[in-house]
């Protein structure tokens, strides 16, 4: 029984990862949209959404629609949180710089790891906790040098990207019996009809060069990033989860400078490392300590 539950906390780590892989594309692919925020929110959602769709009927055929009956209070939160997650981000680019919202957005792990305490009594154990704080003075420390400015809508969307991203990954592994894709559908096709609400006929007006990125940024950055994390997030604790996913905090930075020639700075690379390093610890302690205890997943 150890076996398979280090069995399945390893395979539960790897998508996680591969599912921050796919969110660090983000700020690379935004970069080269010149629509509109809401434009962006609308052809983003809509395009998410139909991604998951064809997912989940060539994967599930006609059960893929017992699968969104069944959702539950527990998938219509996580479709919410991820919808309000997504808008936030897109909105508040326009009100604050990157470097800002990621310092917010990294509090996602320690808000996850207090909810799933005092929901599911999940402990978070020093190790994690600790793991948890050289991670947030990595993030601190990547963006201390970084010229920023925030105003009050701009923060304020911030804390909701991390409160929403913490709420989903709780429920994600409260409700780790219940197929969750469904419900990350439901939240991009929210989120495709508020943006196109509020862009009006300014949706329309999208050039080829912008719905090629738009694709990208909607098929393939969020919607199979939101298959792996959901497929992933259920078999490890919840903390542990939103901790592996700030990967993409680092790898985002590294993008662009990589393709975009946007020096980071020696601050990015000694905080990119303690990042790393603390997911590496983190994942490391994890895994032993699953292999010593019997399976527990629904």
């Amino acid at each position: 029984m150890s076996d398979n539950a280090a069995t399945l906390h390893r395979k539960g780590t790897l998508l996680v990862v591969a599912a921050a892989i796919c969110w660090s594309l983000g700020g690379l692919i935004a970069r080269q949209i010149t629509a509109e925020a809401w434009v962006i929110v609308g052809w983003r959602g809509a395009i998410a959404a139909i991604a998951l769709l064809i997912f989940l009927l060539i994967r599930d055929g006609r059960g893929a629609w017992t699968h969104f009956r069944n959702m539950g209070p527990g998938g219509i939160g996580v479709g919410l949180c991820f919808a309000a997650a997504s808008i936030s981000f897109v909105i508040a680019l326009q009100h604050a710089t990157v470097a800002l919202i990621l310092v917010v957005q990294s509090t996602a792990p320690l808000i996850a790891g207090l909810l799933a305490w005092i929901w599911m009594r999940e402990r978070l154990g020093w190790p994690r906790i600790l793991a948890m704080l050289v991670a947030l003075g990595g993030i601190l420390l990547m963006v201390s040098k970084a010229e920023g400015h925030a105003d009050a809508l701009g923060m304020t969307l911030s804390g909701v990207i991390a409160a929403s991203f913490a709420i989903a990954t709780v429920l994600t592994r409260r409700y780790s019996h219940v197929r969750m894709t469904p419900a990350t559908c439901l939240g991009t096709a929210i989120m495709g009809v508020i943006g196109f609400a509020m862009a009006g006929t300014q949706a329309l007006d999208v050039s080829n060069s912008d719905l090629f990125y738009l694709f990208l940024f909607g098929a393939v950055q969020l919607a199979i990033g939101l298959i792996l994390f959901t497929t992933g997030a259920r078999l490890i604790p919840a903390a542990e989860a939103a901790l592996i996913s700030l990967v993409e905090t680092v790898l985002g930075a590294f993008w662009v400078f990589l393709f975009l020639d946007e020096n980071p700075g020696i601050y990015a690379l000694y905080g990119g490392a303690l990042v790393l390093g603390a997911v590496a610890g983190n994942t490391l302690y994890d895994q032993r300590r699953a292999a010593r205890q019997p399976l527990n997943v629904a």
